[in-house]
Parts: structure tokens; sequence; C-alpha cells
């Protein structure tokens, strides 16, 4: 129904413009020749409705735009680069960019936008990279970026998002990049990143991450990046990990709250050995806890973190091991002092049947 209302309202638009060619509109800068139609910084509050039709790349940033209505770019329907960035836009209506099948770029940064409807991403079947950063965003549901089946960046940096349901992106089998930096995810969940076998940069740097479970992590096998910079990680699972099967990962770790412990040296002596793996950050983990290490960069203790528990172990073992021999030893004197006992009364008890 959309396409055929778009197919229409086209038509109807080319029809009047053979007649009569619309003007640039006057507080725009429209070039025929490169297809583009700059209106930044033109203080619009409303979208400007006498754009050629020839618009490939129509600039709309930096106005006080607020609402963007359902169909409201429907007659740029040959539109491949939409830039609505750095507006007061607060809702974006479903099916708002319903007619931009050619759609390659929009940019929706620096705006506020708290919700992303079912009908957000409806008609942007070609779109191959999507900037929501710096938004008022709080989650993501698993229907908001369903018809996005091309995307291959998609930036949400910047936002308040503590909560992604599972499959959220699971249309999204092109995307290669997907920054979700600081916002405020506590842990990531199994299931979130599902159907992302393109993906090769995953950026998480800046949340408050402290846990990821086993097998968030599996789906991702061209994974090349995974930035966990700055979030509140005191140790790692090993598995979690372990899981991304592509060969030659690069993990960053710095900025973490890490407490270095025996426990911690095993983990990352056992992940630095693994090949697929690069720990590009290595010698910059720097330890947060216990307070004794604060400051100190993990590298600079890693010889000595295992030397308590291995002089304890020591100790214990050394406490057994006499234990074991001082049982020994009262259990071989009182075996001899038993059989000596028993020769003298015998010898006893012959002598005098002998007198």
């Amino acid at each position: 129904m959309t396409f055929y209302f778009c197919f229409l309202f086209q038509f109807g638009i080319m029809y009047s413009k053979s007649v009569a060619q619309s003007p640039c509109e006057k507080r725009c800068n429209c070039w025929e020749e490169f297809k583009f139609v700059n209106c930044s910084r033109a203080a619009y509050n409303y979208i400007p409705r006498d754009i050629p039709l020839f618009t490939e790349y129509f600039d709309l940033s930096k106005n006080n735009l607020t609402v963007i209505s359902r169909g409201a770019f429907r007659s740029l329907w040959k539109l491949k680069v939409l830039l609505i960035n750095d507006n007061n836009i607060d809702f974006v209506g479903d099916g708002a960019f319903s007619c931009l099948e050619s759609l390659q770029r929009l940019d929706l940064s620096r705006n506020k936008i708290s919700i992303i409807t079912s009908g957000f991403s409806t008609g942007l079947g070609s779109l191959r990279e999507l900037h929501l950063s710096e938004n008022k965003l709080r989650s993501l549901g698993s229907r908001s970026l369903q018809q996005l089946d091309n995307l291959q960046k998609l930036y949400l940096n910047k936002n308040s998002i503590s909560f992604i349901e599972n499959r959220a992106f699971s249309r999204m089998t092109c995307l290669r990049k997907l920054h979700l930096g600081e916002n405020k995810l506590i842990t990531l969940n199994n299931g979130i990143f599902s159907m992302l076998k393109s993906l090769e940069v995953l950026i998480l740097e800046g949340n408050a991450i402290n846990s990821t479970e086993l097998n968030v992590f599996t789906p991702l096998n061209s994974l090349v990046i995974l930035n966990l910079v700055h979030n509140n990680l005191k140790t790692v699972k090993v598995k979690a990990f372990l899981s991304i099967h592509t060969f030659g990962t690069h993990i960053l770790l710095a900025g973490n709250q890490w407490h270095c412990d025996c426990d911690l040296q095993r983990i990352f002596r056992k992940l630095r050995s693994v090949q697929k793996l690069f720990l590009d950050d290595y010698f910059n983990l720097t330890c947060k806890e216990p307070r004794e290490l604060n400051g100190y960069r993990l590298v600079e203790v890693d010889n000595e973190l295992c030397i308590g528990e291995t002089v304890t172990v020591l100790i214990i073992t050394f406490t057994v091991l006499i234990t074991v021999v001082a049982a020994i030893v009262m259990a071989e004197r009182k075996r001899k002092k038993h059989t000596g006992k028993h020769w003298s009364e015998d010898s006893d008890i012959s002598y005098d049947s002998q007198n």
C-alpha cells in the first residue's frame, strides 16, 4: 500500500513539475549538476516543500525541526543521503521515510529522540548507514529496527540505552559496524547479538558493563575489533572470549575496575596464549582492587599475584607433610614399644618356668 501511495504521489509531482519547474527554496542552495540541496542552518521548523525532484543529497542539519511526520519526504524518492542531525527532533512518526526506497545514509544524530517505533524503518530497505548517536534512547525493542536488512553501519553511541531486547538486531545480517559506546548497559545477555554474522567492529566503550554471559559473542563470526574499554569489569570469563570463532579478533579492555589476584592472572595468561585473540592493550590494564595495588599496571604485579597463594599452598603442604611424618613416627614408636614390652614379658615367663 505504501509503495502505491508513493508511486501515485511521485507521478503527480513529476507531471506538475514537467509543466512548470518549481524554484529552489529561498533559504536553500540547490545544485542540480550535483543533485545536492543544502538547507542547513536555515532556521526551518518544518520540512521545506519546494525541493527539486533531482535531489539525491539533502542537508537539513542544524535547523529547528521537532517532528518528522509520516511521509514527510515522499516527493524525494531519489534521495540517497539525508542529513537531519543537530535539530530538536523528539518524535519520528511511523513511515516517516516510507518513500525513500533509494536512501543509503540517514543521519539523525544530536536530536532528542527517546523512542524508536516499530514503523521507523518502513521503506528503509536500501539503507547502508544510520546515525542515531547523541539522542535520548533508553532501550531497543525487538521490532524497532526490523526492516534494515542491508544496513552496514549503525551508530547508537551517547544515548542512555540500558536495555536491548533479544533479536533487536536480528535482521541486520549485513551489519559490519555497531557503535554502542557511552550508554548505560550493565550486562550483556545471550541473544542480543544474534544473527550479526557479518559484524566486524563492536564498540561498547564507556558503559557500565560488569558481566557478560558465556555465549553472548558466539554469533559474531566475523568480529575483528571488540572494544570494552572503560566499563566496570572486575574479571572476565575465559569462555566468553573463547566462544569467538574469528581468527584474529582484537580485544580492548583498558580502563576497567580490575581486581588483580591470582585468578585474574591465570585468566589473562590463558587468553594471551590463544592464537586467534589479541589483547592489544594488555600492558595498559590497571588494577583497581585490592587497595594496595590500586593504580599499578597488571603487568607490573603479574609475577607477584600468585606468590601469596603459592606460599600459602607450600605452608599447608609442609604442615600436612610434617603432620603425616609425625604420625608415622609416633605410630612406629608405639609399635616398637609394644613389641619390646611383649618380648620382655615372654622372657620373664620363660625364666620363671626354668627355675
